[in-house]
């Protein structure tokens, strides 16, 4: 085997790096290789109630993924939460990164056949403490995956920033995997992406296209953005939401599409857009409500019918401060990022991987 240390890197935060590491490791699983994960150095971290101690959230979705009992120090060795920074600038010598950092790699590489680590943000992030993504591959000795957006100019412009922070530190760079590209340019972009890869002597390992189902939000991720109270029925805040409809919108004649759909709509306005959801419904033979949960605006009480809808189809009820318009922007500006309460989009980011990304180069022999 070429590789026993992957790193995955991107050239930017929300491009897909963690969906890909989750392909990637599905894939070496395949070939029935045990494989260790890593998240390095995290900034977004929750406390483990069993242990007390900040383990990056990313850590639990793999370790619940790959069936692995969390090791804080090994799994999630570095923590950059709130503060962190400041305090090692402070007084860096009350800080010894490498050290934990190499406690973990050696754990891990003696007790897997190999061990992919998950980088964080940008290739820069990391800098402040002397342990940036090229400094950490670099100290682990991994070969790096480097993850990048679907596009032409943006997309080669990123990539230069991106692999010569690796050239510096002479890192390895195994290969690209181009994420999220429009089904429509795959070819245009495979041309000018991986021509500019060629002359650089760096593999183009596939384009994954982009899948809107990755991009669905869960309700209790849109209760978070719009700051918002849940009125009715919190146990079903793990609803996906694929779509946004205002409620002055519904068109009694027709919804173009009828699931996973979240309603904005004024408290004032909410029994009538639920009446003409009903009436479409009823019309189109359906049973079931669209409505994967609805936002209210305004002050007001709930009436009871539409307390009995909302009941009778398990629909989540938030109310926010923020009005239809600002409610709608906060929702379609949420990054989503995939979690142990989206198990489809688990399932899903394997199958893409799988299909669309050939790694044969992690296992031919060195010339």
């Amino acid at each position: 085997m070429k590789y026993k240390k992957i790193y995955v890197a991107a050239t930017s935060q929300h491009i897909g790096k963690t969906t890909t590491t989750l392909g990637l490791i599905h894939a070496l699983q395949q070939k029935n290789i045990d494989v260790g994960y890593c998240k390095p150095v995290g900034q977004q971290f929750i406390e483990l109630e069993d242990i007390g101690l900040p383990v990056d959230k990313d850590t639990v979705l793999f370790a619940d993924f790959m069936k692995f009992d969390i090791l804080p120090h090994i799994h999630s060795p570095i923590i950059i939460g709130q503060g962190a920074t400041s305090k090692y600038l402070d007084n860096p010598e009350k800080f010894n990164y490498p050290e934990e950092l190499a406690t973990a790699s050696t754990y891990l590489e003696n007790s897997h056949e190999m061990v992919v680590y998950e980088g964080t943000g940008h290739p820069g992030v990391g800098a402040v403490i002397k342990l940036s993504n090229a400094e950490v591959a670099k100290r682990l000795g991994a070969g790096v995956i480097m993850v990048v957006k679907g596009g032409i100019g943006n997309t080669i412009d990123r990539l230069h920033l991106s692999l010569a922070i690796f050239k510096e530190k002479k890192v390895p760079v195994i290969g690209v995997i181009v994420n999220k590209v429009l089904p429509e340019k795959m070819d245009k972009i495979k041309h000018y992406v991986g021509g500019f890869l060629e002359k650089a002597g760096i593999p183009l390992l596939g384009l994954i296209p982009y899948d809107q189902t990755l991009s669905n939000p869960l309700m209790i991720t849109i209760k978070h953005a719009v700051n918002g109270e849940v009125l009715m029925n919190p146990q079903y805040l793990y609803n996906q939401v694929e779509d946004v409809i205002a409620g002055s919108l519904v068109d009694k004649k027709e919804l173009k599409r009828f699931e996973n759909l979240l309603l904005v709509v004024s408290i004032t306005r909410l029994s009538e857009a639920i009446q003409k959801i009903q009436t479409i419904a009823e019309r189109a033979g359906y049973t079931k409500s669209p409505l994967s949960g609805i936002i209210v605006t305004n002050v007001g009480d709930v009436a009871e019918d539409c307390k009995d809808y909302i009941n009778q189809h398990k629909i989540p009820l938030i109310r926010t401060d923020l009005d239809t318009f600002g409610s709608v922007v906060k929702t379609s500006r949420i990054e989503v990022k995939i979690n142990t309460h989206t198990p489809w989009k688990v399932r899903r980011a394997t199958e893409l991987v799988e299909k669309h990304v050939n790694l044969d180069v992690l296992f031919k022999d060195k010339a």
